[in-house]
């Protein structure tokens, strides 16, 4: 259920102003997602669409507080919020801004939801909602269409799968770049040893190395149904091209961003939420959802009180590169119906069969380290779920040639840093550090197998969930 570019998207429409596609209308690509979660409760579902949709018509129109950390990205996109008259509308009050604990209702938003409960997604791809939604984004010069909408499909396709310490990892295939570039640098990895391999200053070294090799050849990936991706793909699944990059691997430094190979400059993606669950038949979902920026477009639908994504801002731009500055990725280019690339990188892990745990993260470009460390942490290094989530992270996305380490106090009081002596080593082989006041927000579940019984040859043992509290986050069960 990723989006698509619309159908009079083209390469070059940002030409001259590249700062329209990361926000204002010309940033919208086709909503996906309500189509997405439609067709999974067809196939899957048992409760009434009605009922799964209603609570959150309810929670729209109830409201709800405004938390610690909604209020400071509420801050920080001040300006955009209070010049859209949408936004303006539920989250500002003469002009100001709400603050913590104040409620936020939307009764246009509610009154939408209470429309898709009743008649289902045609109300938005093929009905009133759409028809509403897109007169809001073309007076706002905006380019969807309703065929747009009425254009949309979902794409169902084969899990990525990998193994890994003799466990089983399911990843999303592209254009997610995340389920790919996570099994690549496992496979790196796992020629170390694990766990000392992956342990201490070196083991981060050596992490960080297999990031940089992984996000060089990450960038020839793109939407398969435009872009021949089974080579790179191949190569990215392969163990012996695992092997041939740990040999590219020195132990003692770093190396310049052309070491690593990539032709192509990174694509800067943003935002996302990331949720994983697991119900009392053991089934499990990852699922990584956005936006992309915060108040994506930062633009709301008056008349829908939908929020706009801005997920055109996904694509490569085509521009002329300077410098040191390697040129965008062709197969990410802007294509009619296309799939930007993305770095979600949903996982299910899975041993002799059973579910054995869920991990995710929502974070842009830094999610597929994210979601690669807090892995580690659990089923490699043996460190227990909350302690796996609440490990200080850091991150290395290639260009620009920074290692960039978490150094803050969240919205929660909890501080956050790699410890100095680690930073100092990392220092000492060439890595340009650089401090991080955020980063990934990861989620976990682990299914411990060992206490389970069995069930119709189903093992259910107990769970374990951690919501990390970087974003104010906590595990809910029922």
């Amino acid at each position: 259920m990723r989006e698509t570019a619309p159908l009079r998207a083209s390469q070059n429409m940002y030409t001259g102003n590249p700062a329209l596609k990361s926000s204002g209308a010309l940033s919208v690509a086709v909503p996906a997602e309500l189509a997405g979660l439609h067709k999974f409760w067809r196939e899957h579902g048992k409760l009434p669409w009605r009922r799964l949709v209603m609570p959150a018509a309810s929670l729209a129109f109830k409201g709800f507080r405004i938390s610690p950390y909604l209020h400071m990205q509420m801050v920080r996109t001040q300006s955009g919020i209070l010049a859209d008259k949408g936004l303006s509308e539920i989250f500002s009050v003469n002009g100001t801004l709400l603050q913590i604990g104040d409620l936020c209702r939307d009764e246009k938003l509610a009154e939408t939801l209470r429309s898709i409960a009743v008649h289902g997604p045609g109300s938005l791809y093929n009905g009133p909602v759409g028809r509403k939604l897109i007169g809001d984004i073309q007076r706002s010069g905006g380019i969807l269409t309703i065929k747009d909408l009425q254009s949309y499909r979902v794409k169902v396709k084969k899990p990525l799968s990998s193994v890994f310490m003799g466990l089983e990892l399911l990843g999303m295939p592209p254009p997610s770049s995340g389920g790919a570039g996570m099994m690549l640098v496992l496979n790196i990895l796992a020629q170390y040893g694990l766990p000392s391999g992956i342990s201490g200053a070196l083991g981060l070294h050596r992490i960080i190395e297999s990031l940089k090799h992984m996000f060089a050849v990450r960038m020839n990936l793109g939407d398969p149904d435009f872009v021949d991706v089974s080579d790179v793909l191949s190569d990215m699944l392969s163990v012996k091209f695992a092997e041939s990059l740990k040999k590219d691997i020195s132990d003692n430094k770093t190396f310049d961003s052309k070491h690593y190979g990539g032709r192509w400059n990174q694509l800067d993606d943003h935002g996302t939420s990331h949720l994983c669950v697991v119900d009392s038949s053991r089934n499990a979902v990852s699922m990584t959802s956005t936006i992309n920026s915060y108040f994506g477009a930062v633009i709301r639908s008056p008349s829908t009180g939908i929020v706009l994504n801005n997920e055109m801002d996904d694509f490569s731009n085509p521009i002329n590169a300077s410098g040191n500055v390697p040129p965008p990725a062709p197969a990410n280019f802007i294509r009619p119906l296309k799939r930007p690339l993305s770095s979600m990188t949903p996982t299910i892990v899975v041993q002799d069969g059973q579910l054995k745990g869920i991990v995710g993260a929502s974070g842009g470009a830094m999610i597929i380290a994210g979601t690669i460390e807090v892995f580690l942490n659990h089923f490699a290094k043996k460190m227990d779920p909350l302690s796996s989530v609440m490990a200080p992270r850091a991150y290395h996305q290639l260009i620009p040639n920074v290692l960039m380490y978490e150094n803050w106090t969240t919205v929660s009081g909890d501080y956050f840093e790699v410890p100095g002596d680690i930073r100092a080593a990392l220092q000492k082989k060439g890595h340009v550090l650089q401090a991080l006041a955020g980063g990934t927000i990861s989620q976990l579940i682990v299914h411990n197998l060992e206490d389970s019984a069995s069930d119709h040859g189903v093992r259910k043992g107990t769970l374990t969930a951690v919501s990390d509290p970087r974003k104010g986050g906590f595990p809910a069960g029922y």
